[in-house]
């Protein structure tokens, strides 16, 4: 399985859909908070090419976006590919 990495935000509802799914497919994931952590935004600037919303999630070395991509993976079957389930 890909390691999963997911930069969140408090009190976002696109953060909770991306986990929920992941979640579903029993895949764990490593997040990082912004609101807990501020420091850690140059960090994502820096991974995602200057995306500023949350959140951004990245699935082994590939930046997949953020909720509505991941849930374009998901409709269009590339999902369980680039998760390695």
């Amino acid at each position: 399985m890909s390691k999963v990495l997911i930069y969140t935000g408090p009190s976002c509802p696109f953060c909770v859909a991306a986990k929920s799914l992941l979640k579903s497919k029993n895949v764990s994931f490593d997040e990082i908070n912004l609101g807990e952590d501020p420091s850690k935004m140059d960090e994502m600037l820096k991974k995602s090419g200057g995306r500023r919303t949350v959140p951004q999630i990245f699935i082994g070395d590939t930046h997949v976006g953020g909720n509505d991509d991941l849930q374009a993976l998901e409709r269009e079957g590339k999902l369980n590919k680039l998760l390695n389930i």
